[in-house]
């Protein structure tokens, strides 16, 4: 005669829902210095994967659209010219101005060559994709 065991289930073990709010909670007590995530997983009685996939969700970044600026070109005021700018020179004449949605103002004065104008638009294209 052998002996078996059963095992007898008792109650319908079900899915867990997290609100909105308990997710932020813990992610954000995951993200306090010197925390490590895993233990606050495992108090919350969740797998450390699924506080990393939270975290992914609630610090998602939203893309900026990409959009060009209307561009103006203003001439100078003749009143203003002789009182506020120096004598131009041949080579010193343009300026070049660049107003920035965020607010930010570029302004190039004299003699520029299109290679450093485009330079610099690509060096500040490349800033502002690696935020």
């Amino acid at each position: 005669m052998t002996k078996t065991q059963v095992e007898v289930i008792t109650s319908v073990q079900r899915r867990r829902r997290w609100s909105h709010a308990e997710k932020e909670r813990l992610v954000a007590a995951a993200l306090e210095p010197g925390v490590v995530a895993s233990e606050v997983a495992r108090e919350a009685g969740i797998h450390a994967s699924q506080l990393f996939r939270w975290r992914q969700e609630l610090c998602k970044r939203t893309a900026t659209p990409v959009a060009f600026n209307p561009v103006a070109v203003v001439p100078v005021p003749e009143s203003a010219a002789p009182s506020l700018l120096p004598a131009p020179q041949p080579e010193q004449a343009g300026t070049v101005e660049i107003e920035f949605a965020t607010g930010g103002r570029m302004r190039i004065t004299g003699s520029v060559d299109a290679s450093t104008v485009s330079a610099l638009v690509k060096a500040l294209a490349k800033t502002k994709r690696s935020r």
